[in-house]
């Protein structure tokens, strides 16, 4: 056994969260590293959404709105999900998908900036998705977009600038971004943030609450594990939800929601991010993967201490497998500038993916030449990041 192998040994012997693996069906066959695109099946879902069709829906039906909690999801739920980015409860409103979300906070953060700031400052870098919405967005609202790295913010933050939208974790290379300086940065300059989560819930401490973000948006199916396509979530901050205005309001959102009335009057507090009727059974199927985190000693603290382990560990592990100049690491060094994910640059990275996924070690390719490879440390050991990086040398050599 190599002294890397022997060190994985050691490390996952005193991993606190190491128990936690249990609660996720992996196959002892593979390494899964991509957790940063879509996490693994938590076992308890699969009972939970049988209960969900067969009783609450086959047997209930129209009953379940009331008796098995339908109608309260999308709140309930956001409610669960607000301590894993750090905001009171009260904040956060689950459904729609994240692109949805997208477009309901930009529009309703220019809407709050107020009269004469008719500029969107978004992450160049962002996933396109973001960046597609922004422009449509500035059509919607009489506004310029402008696109900058988010080093470059504070330095173009003006009278103009009505909403910045950024991410936190950039989704190629892993870069954590600097979320509490360049929420003051945009606060100083009168003007909205909105961030995306995508890449950060669940994985490390985000800070809603305690850096005055203003509104947020995240998927749920990273590493929250909530299943392929489970709804996204919307974050409006508790002073700002009075005058919160939806691009998007719908019957849901509506004070009286079965009142049925032709004039439109927001209900109070996130209940005005609701758009239509909430999607059931993946809502309810993210509720269930949520229970993982009621275990001992899981904690966002706990989380982002492994993560951070985890990723050191495999870039040593890389630096002794992998043939000097093979691959070049293109994520941060520096811990407060890390995500949960490791980006190696590689030239031949589309086939060397293909190859690792049948060798057992799943991660994924970003064109045109990235590696990437995501560590949610809820299921992920020591003893996997050492097998994929292994692996991964024995193929570039």
């Amino acid at each position: 056994m190599s002294e890397l192998a022997l060190k994985a040994e050691k490390l996952d012997a005193a991993d606190e969260l190491a128990g936690v693996r249990a609660q996720f069906v992996l196959g002892d066959d593979v390494v899964y590293l991509d957790g940063n695109s879509l996490g693994a099946l938590p076992v308890g879902v699969p009972g939970r959404v049988e209960d969900v069709v067969r009783r609450q829906w086959g047997e209930l039906r129209i009953r379940s709105w009331d008796e098995s909690g339908w109608w309260t999801a999308p709140e309930r739920i956001g409610d669960r999900i607000a301590p894993l980015v750090g905001a009171a409860a009260g904040q956060i409103v689950v459904g729609d998908s994240t692109s949805v979300n997208v477009f309901k906070a930009v529009v309703a953060a220019v809407r709050l900036a107020g009269p004469g700031r008719d500029e969107i400052v978004v992450d160049a870098t962002t996933f396109p998705t973001d960046g597609y919405i922004a422009e449509s967005a500035a059509r919607m609202t009489g506004c310029t977009v402008r696109p900058v790295t988010p080093a470059e913010v504070p330095g173009v933050l003006g009278d103009r600038t009505a909403a910045v939208l950024l991410n936190h974790v950039d989704y190629r290379t892993g870069r954590l971004h600097d979320l509490p300086a360049l929420t003051a940065a945009v606060h100083a300059a009168g003007a909205v943030a909105v961030w995306d989560l995508c890449h950060s819930a669940g994985a490390l401490p985000v800070g809603l609450d305690e850096h005055g973000v203003d509104l947020a948006v995240g998927c749920t199916y990273k590493y929250l594990n909530g299943g392929p396509g489970s709804p996204a979530y919307l974050y409006v901050r508790s002073d700002l939800q009075s005058r919160f205005d939806s691009p998007l309001p719908g019957w849901n959102s509506h004070a009286e929601p079965f009142g049925m009335r032709p004039a439109y009057e927001p209900a109070p507090g996130a209940l005005r991010g609701r758009v239509g009727t909430p999607d059931i059974l993946s809502m309810l199927a993210l509720e269930a993967a949520l229970d993982v985190w009621d275990a001992d000693g899981v904690s966002v603290g706990a989380v982002r201490a492994k993560s951070l382990a985890l990723t050191d560990f495999f870039l040593e592990c890389v630096a002794s497998y992998v043939p000097s100049g093979r691959v070049e690491s293109v994520t941060p060094v520096a811990h407060e500038e890390r995500g949960s994910q490791v980006a190696l640059r590689c030239a031949d990275a589309g086939d060397v993916m293909k190859r690792l996924i049948e060798r057992g070690v799943v991660g994924d390719f970003r064109h045109p030449d990235v590696l990437r490879f995501g560590f949610t440390p809820l299921y992920v050991g020591f003893a996997d990041v050492e097998r994929a990086a292994r692996v991964l040398g024995d193929l570039v050599r």
